[in-house]
Order: C-alpha cells, then structure tokens, then sequence
C-alpha cells in the first residue's frame, strides 16, 4: 500500500509515507536516518479518520511517525522491521485484533512499548490489554489530552490509562 490510499493532507502523508520511501527511515537498512526524532512511533489503525487525526496530534510534538499499518499482521512486521520506540495501537482491527498483536510481540520480546488507543470504555478490554503488554490505555475521545501523555508515559517506562468517563 502506497501513501496515496491514505488521501491524507499534505503534511500528514509525508508522516505516514510508507516503507522505503520513508524520509525518516534508511531504504537499505530499514534503520532510522541520523537525527531523526524520538521517539519514533508506527501506528496501528484501520480507520482512516483516526490515522488523519493521530497525525495531526503527533505533528505537534518531537516524535517521528516512521510507519502506518492497517491490519494487525502489518502491525507487527512494521515493528520487527522498523524497531519503533512506541507503536500505537488499535484494539478492533483486521486480520490480527490488538490484543493479540500485542501478546505476540511481548512473546518475541519486542522492547517497543504499547500504546493501546481504542473506542471500547470497557474495564475488561483494559485489563486484557494490560495484561497482554501494553503499557497504556487511551480512549479515543480522549486522544487529544491523553495520547500525548500516554507518550510521555511509557517513555519514562510508566504506565498510563484514560480517565473512564468520556
């Protein structure tokens, strides 16, 4: 999939521009280019609202936005490939649910962190989450306030959770 099935503005698509035509990313090496920000997230969503918006969240702060993955089998080879910092990471998505991308990659020891950022306000799908790995737990109506401190969060090896009301 190229940048172009995003249909994102102009600025964002160049945050979400896919592997190897990434500008934050060696095409030889998949590794990050020198200089390039941190820390380097990929994010995980199959709604394209949601994946403008994260963009556009993210833009607002140091942090490279290296890759953008679909599907839940993506996710995790864009992890392995790319070695991110953080993924971001929805829970309901095609092929692979977050839950289970997440497990997979605490089974193969992936020190990247977990940011899981869903629409679900649900005290069990937290604590699946939590308890498969993830290192937070923001609720989409909350992104604005809390995606950024969910960043800051993990970074300093904390955890993080949305308030419950929305």
């Amino acid at each position: 999939m190229s940048s172009s099935d995003y249909e994102l503005p102009g600025h964002t698509r160049i945050a979400l521009h896919a592997f190897p035509d990434n500008p934050n990313v060696e095409p030889a090496s998949g590794k990050p280019r020198p200089g390039t920000p941190e820390p380097r997230i990929v994010l995980a969503d199959d709604n394209q609202q949601v994946r403008v918006v994260v963009g556009e969240i993210l833009s607002k702060y140091k942090v490279a936005l290296v890759d953008c993955a679909l599907d839940g089998a993506h996710a995790i080879d864009a992890v392995f490939r790319l070695q991110p910092d953080i993924l971001i990471l929805d829970i309901i998505m095609p092929v692979m649910d977050g839950i289970r991308v997440t497990r997979q990659l605490r089974r193969a020891n992936s020190p990247t962190r977990i940011i899981i950022l869903t629409a679900i306000v649900d005290e069990s799908f937290q604590r699946a989450a939590m308890q498969a790995g993830a290192q937070a737990y923001v609720i989409k109506a909350r992104m604005l306030t809390d995606l950024p401190q969910a960043i800051t969060a993990v970074m300093r090896g904390t955890v993080f959770r949305s308030s419950q009301q929305v």
